[in-house]
């Protein structure tokens, strides 16, 4: 980071359908001017205007990518690609949204691994539509491993009341089992052990869950993956000297009890995690893509395109996530 510049936060806008747009236009809106961190909200700047307009909210300024480099801003806009901004609906994604928010997120990481931004904020992004415009990838931390070749990386959900990190992502429930590792169940363990010491300052307390009910009761009710694959994943973990516990039966492992014993829970799958998650912290919790050379953190909701752009969604999570982008650059 500049030091004298300040640090900048590329806050891509999401699906331009959905409720990314008015969200970054409304945290533009009031973002102090006396702040030593500049937004630049990257995405179009006739779809923005056209939102803002509907909400009462003016757009931020336009400014050419090469003012991203050597300039001090403030809070900017960054047209990106070739978006029809005049055909979009609101609460409608189609392929040419998808093409859109996709190519703002690429711009912004290349943006990240140039250095001409600290770190990237993601809104949300509608995964049907990167789908409908031959987008390989089923979501940004897939996209972003591969742009960062990063090898080791998972996917953490956070807020003040609980933090989870996923073992496997974007993967059917039935194919979850076939995706586990010891490796991998190990790197989630080590991971976000890393990221929660960093943020408490004193080591963290990790408890592991386990993949079937109960635990899977010794085999009674699994294929043994407690047995063969998760717990020799904590084994090594606490060879490594990480405070780590498990593995928990899911049913019980998010009681109050057990939330009090723990900084940071390791997930199986994406369900087991986000639904406590949501459940505690819908308005308030970040995703923070670990692992990476550059910070990435999310908001963690979708597009809500059942009320674009009517100025009604929480930004909350989007303020949460420019607020830990900024601690962690």
């Amino acid at each position: 980071m500049n030091t004298i510049l300040g640090k900048r936060i590329g806050i891509t806008i999401g699906d331009p359908a959905g409720i990314g747009p008015e969200l970054a236009l409304r945290v533009a809106s009031d973002w102090p001017a006396s702040s030593p961190t500049a937004l630049v909200l990257i995405g179009d700047g006739d779809l923005l205007g056209r939102v803002g307009q509907s909400l009462g909210i003016a757009c931020p300024p336009i400014i050419a990518a090469d003012m991203l480099s050597g300039h001090r801003l403030g809070v900017a806009t960054l047209s990106v690609g070739s978006l029809m901004a005049k055909q979009v609906i609101p609460g409608q994604w189609t392929a040419a949204t998808g093409e859109a928010s996709y190519q703002w997120v690429r711009f912004a990481i290349e943006a990240a691994m140039r250095g001409d931004i600290d770190a990237i904020v993601t809104g949300p992004i509608q995964k049907e539509a990167w789908h409908a415009a031959g987008v390989e990838f089923p979501g940004h931390t897939e996209l972003l491993a591969v742009m960062t070749d990063s090898k080791e990386y998972q996917m953490m959900l956070t807020s003040p009341e609980i933090s989870c990190v996923l073992v496997t992502i974007h993967v059917p429930l039935a194919d979850v089992a076939a995706a586990l590792t010891i490796e991998n169940v190990y790197q989630a363990i080590k991971l976000g052990f890393a990221a929660v010491s960093r943020s408490l300052g004193r080591p963290a307390r990790v408890t592991v869950c386990g993949l079937n009910p109960h635990a899977g009761e010794n085999g009674m009710f699994s294929h043994q993956e407690e047995e063969r694959i998760i717990q020799p994943a904590i084994d090594r973990a606490k060879a490594d000297g990480i405070n780590v516990i498990g593995p928990l039966s899911p049913d019980t492992a998010f009681v109050p009890s057990q939330r009090k014993k723990t900084d940071v829970y390791v997930c199986m799958y994406h369900d087991q995690g986000l639904i406590p998650l949501k459940a505690l912290a819908f308005d308030d919790a970040v995703n923070v893509t670990l692992g990476l050379p550059i910070v990435r953190t999310s908001v963690d909701h979708g597009t809500a395109m059942d009320i674009a752009w009517r100025g009604s969604a929480s930004d909350r999570s989007l303020r949460a996530a420019i607020q830990m982008a900024i601690d962690l650059s």
